[in-house]
């Protein structure tokens, strides 16, 4: 006759236990990891710039120092996001971490350019890792408003952009960028230093198979919260309707070590494979087109703050622009600038749950796309700079709403994967980006440029339309895809 207790799902314990004093310090750790990518991402504004004055490089070996972090990333995110979902969370991020930690000495220390190059691709494939960390998070807190808790996540990124900005704006004027990129790493070294009190996600737990530990787990977390769990049995889903021995969606809890072993070594191919499934390529590839976007576009706004203003000198006749650039701080504005990634994160975390993931993004991209526009022309530098500071802002909520998107409409068993390999597409955005927002710029092509960016905003725009559904107010998926059928019936865990 089977086991007649009552039982309850991953998604059902989480919501019963809440937020509380548990996942406020998840929230903290995986935010110190946002940090260290924040402050990694910032450095490419200013370490490119300060490497070329010291060493005369030429623009192209300048770019490239942007570029192989890029490259870094692209491959970094795709192999942490599989590592995570065959071996654990933890073991993906902390495998990172540790990359960007020991990556970003080296870089202090580099005698040579192409060391400086070989150390910095490092970084960007540790740096790739990091959105192990939200995907973590996420794993942890119930469903109604997570939304919002994943924004204040994200307001950890922005922190890191305006201490890196406050950093170059005060360190490199009186010492060095080796100064710089060494005080850079220490969130990083900070997140590898208490890596060892970390605990793996209950819901990667359950879809591996190992509920005993899983239930311990979220017994952990209901002290700590001061909560009770439901009564019953941890199960991993109400319907079990696909073949869990075929699928790569599903891990069973009756295999044996050794083979969950080879299963794990599987999972890396076959988790990609699911990406392509028919209830997932749609949602696949749309998303893998808006971390390009994203990526391209933010990367691109945060280079053209120091570019804009430059190439009014260089390309302007008017003497009034020469005068501004002379009086142009670089470090100032890409301060200023980075403030932007503030008010990026707290406006749509509070009408990201009422209004919906895909809404929201259309708002923020129509409000970028206006903001750019007027750059199609020369300015003086606070007419860019507030252009710039205001496009940055939205498109950077873009990203951020997009981040959450992702993190929420893969399943729990390909979430890291199907992130991982998002980003890895948006890291080809970030190696383009440069050569557009610096090469076509200081060729005095910063109408083309301009344009180029706002094509890649109105194609965003419609591949946020395109998108197959709204996740807002759903719980998360533990193995099988939201069908069409699934949007349709009410969350089991959300009120």
């Amino acid at each position: 006759m089977g086991d007649q207790r009552p039982t309850y799902t991953p998604d059902e314990a989480i919501s019963a236990i809440g937020f509380g004093k548990f996942q406020g310090l998840v929230l903290v750790y995986a935010g110190f990891g946002w940090i260290s990518e924040a402050m990694e991402m910032m450095l490419l504004s200013v370490v490119g710039v300060a490497v070329q004055s010291e060493w005369k490089l030429s623009p192209s070996e300048e770019s490239l120092l942007t570029s192989v972090v890029m490259a870094g990333t692209l491959v970094g995110a795709y192999f942490w996001g599989t590592i995570a979902d065959a071996y654990g969370r933890r073991r993906g991020f902390i495998g990172a971490v540790t990359v960007l930690s020991i990556a970003g000495i080296c870089c202090a220390f580099s005698p040579n350019y192409i060391l400086l190059l070989v150390f910095r691709s490092l970084v960007g494939f540790g740096v790739g890792g990091n959105h192990v960390f939200a995907s973590w998070f996420l794993e942890f807190i119930p469903t109604p408003n997570r939304g919002a808790w994943a924004f204040l996540l994200s307001i950890f990124w922005s922190l890191g952009t305006v201490i890196e900005a406050s950093l170059s704006w005060i360190v490199m004027p009186t010492l060095s960028w080796r100064w710089l990129i060494a005080l850079s790493c220490l969130p990083s070294w900070i997140v590898l230093l208490l890596s060892g009190l970390a605990p793996e996600s209950p819901r990667h737990l359950c879809v591996k198979g190992k509920m005993e530990e899983a239930h311990m787990l979220l017994e952990t977390i209901s002290i700590i919260n001061n909560a009770t769990l439901p009564p019953g049995i941890l199960v991993l889903g109400r319907k079990m309707n696909i073949d869990q021995e075929q699928s790569p969606l599903l891990d069973t809890s009756l295999i044996s070590s050794d083979r969950e072993k080879k299963h794990s070594s599987q999972t890396c191919l076959s988790s990609l494979f699911a990406l392509f499934s028919p209830e997932l390529v749609r949602t696949t590839l749309l998303v893998w087109f808006l971390y390009f976007a994203n990526t391209f576009s933010v990367l691109g706004v945060i280079l053209l703050t120091t570019e804009v203003s430059n190439s009014g000198s260089n390309c302007s006749s008017t003497t009034k622009f020469l005068k501004n650039a002379k009086n142009n701080n670089p470090y100032r504005d890409s301060f200023i600038n980075s403030l932007a990634d503030l008010p990026a994160v707290v406006i749509p975390a509070f009408i990201v749950d009422k209004l919906g993931r895909k809404l929201t993004m259309e708002i923020t991209c129509i409000l970028s796309f206006i903001l750019l526009l007027p750059l199609i022309m020369h300015h003086n530098e606070i007419v860019s700079t507030t252009l710039l500071f205001g496009a940055r802002m939205f498109i950077s909520a873009t990203f951020s709403v997009t981040t959450v998107y992702a993190s929420e409409v893969f399943p729990t068993s390909v979430r890291t994967t199907g992130v991982g390999s998002a980003t890895s597409i948006g890291r080809i955005g970030g190696i383009i980006s440069p050569l557009v927002a610096v090469g076509l710029v200081r060729d005095c092509h910063q109408a083309v440029a301009i344009v180029l960016f706002e094509a890649v905003i109105v194609l965003m725009g419609f591949s946020v339309a395109l998108l197959p559904f709204e996740i807002s107010g759903r719980g998360l998926s533990d193995t099988v895809p939201l069908s069409k059928e699934e949007q349709l019936l009410p969350s089991p865990c959300h009120d």
